[in-house]
């Protein structure tokens, strides 16, 4: 619901819940059938039903694009004056039509308008039932719904432009965050880069007019650019690494999208920063975070599971208080793989295998943590651990 239909599966969905509430218009075409009327009335109410029902869809099923208010009014009155016509020659039957005007008028007008339009709609209901033969025995069966219906799609089309405004209002506050990390990205290479470049220039400057006469001279500034130069890429280095360092709110993030996407139920932690991870480095949330990355990676792309679960926990250790991750799934294949293709039966009986676990093992040996990869009792299933050490305080 407000969302215009993109394809053609859509519109059909769409139009097939419209047209439930179509059903309530079965008491008119009993009534031309069945209502003793001449064949001009039947002629003349069938096509007047046909152009009002077509309208009402017309104004319902668009309610999500901003018609013009007066083409919207104008639809609207030509629909009530229809209604009103149909009721008085045809009988009480017709009086619904003025209900699915009144809900026409909330879902197709803004509110400013429809507070008006739909108890001006329910009034005219009323008053031409007391026109209409046995209309007094419809009317309590019908200004309720009209009413109510009315301003509960005023309501629903509100909700409609507030959602429609909050998704805007996230697309801009995305697009900012971007502009304003890129700034961000600008101004620290231009720290970084901006003193290094202009001592570097100025020393091959300087280095090239003490060439001829002064060698020696000119091979001591040629050192001190090599020096600054390996300083300075040290430092991008230093600072790209900072920027491209995984967090576990970012991976488990980005872990129930992945899974989601694939079709597995995923049952991970929903507070990543619970007191659990409390005292845990930068270093050692980095590790932790590629291993959950590589982990989920694997569990998309080769276990064919349909369950992963995801735990951390703090656990107290002979070595001391440690935080264990852990990646369980239900899956049959080679989760083990790490990204490349491998023997589903090899995959699960090797203890470290493939270059992706080669390097989670490096990268929690660098942080004095520890990997194991196994697959479950009953060859159905595969387990990842990773664990780090915590700050002995925490």
């Amino acid at each position: 619901m407000g969302v215009p239909p993109l394809n053609r599966r859509q519109a059909a969905v769409k139009s097939l819940w419209v047209g439930i509430w179509l059903l309530y218009m079965s008491a008119p075409v009993v009534d031309l059938v069945s209502g003793g009327h001449g064949p001009v009335a039947r002629v003349l109410g069938a096509l007047g039903l046909a152009v009002f029902v077509g309208w009402y869809l017309v104004l319902v099923f668009r309610m999500v694009r901003r018609l013009p208010e007066r083409r919207v009014l104008v639809s609207l009155a030509v629909m009530t004056g229809l209604a009103l016509l149909l009721a008085l020659s045809l009988g009480r039957e017709w009086l619904v039509l003025f209900v699915y005007g009144s809900i026409a008028s909330g879902a197709a007008l803004p509110g400013r308008l429809a507070r008006w339009t739909v108890p001006a709609t329910t009034a005219l209901l009323a008053g031409t039932a007391t026109l209409v033969p046995g209309g007094d025995d419809y009317l309590a069966g019908l200004v309720v719904p009209a009413l109510l219906g009315g301003f509960a799609m005023v309501g629903t089309r509100q909700m409609i432009v507030t959602t429609v405004e909050l998704r805007q209002a996230r697309a801009t506050v995305a697009q900012l965050a971007a502009n304003e990390e890129r700034l961000r990205l600008a101004r620290d290479l231009h720290d970084l880069l901006g003193h290094s470049l202009s001592l570097i220039t100025l020393k091959s400057e300087l280095a090239g007019r003490m060439l001829p006469d002064h060698p020696d001279r000119a091979a001591q500034q040629v050192a001190d650019i090599e020096r600054v130069s390996r300083q300075a890429l040290t430092d991008v280095r230093e600072a790209v690494t900072g920027y491209r360092r995984p967090t576990l709110p970012g991976e488990l993030a980005g872990a129930r999208t992945a899974l989601a996407a694939a079709g597995v139920v995923a049952d991970l932690p929903l507070d990543p920063d619970a007191p659990a991870t409390a005292g845990l480095s930068e270093e050692a949330e980095s590790a932790l975070a590629w291993s959950l990355r590589e982990a989920v990676t694997n569990v998309v792309r080769h276990s064919g599971a349909r369950h992963c679960r995801v735990r951390l926990v703090a656990r107290q250790t002979l070595d001391g208080p440690q935080l264990e991750l852990s990646v369980a799934d239900d899956g049959t294949a080679g989760t083990a793989s790490a990204g490349r293709a491998a023997d589903p039966a090899a995959s699960r009986t090797a203890p470290l295998p493939g270059n992706g676990l080669t390097g989670l093992t490096e990268r929690l040996a660098a942080v004095n943590g520890t990997l194991t990869a196994a697959p479950a009792p009953g060859g159905r299933g595969f387990t990842l651990t990773a664990r780090v050490p915590l700050q002995p305080e925490a």
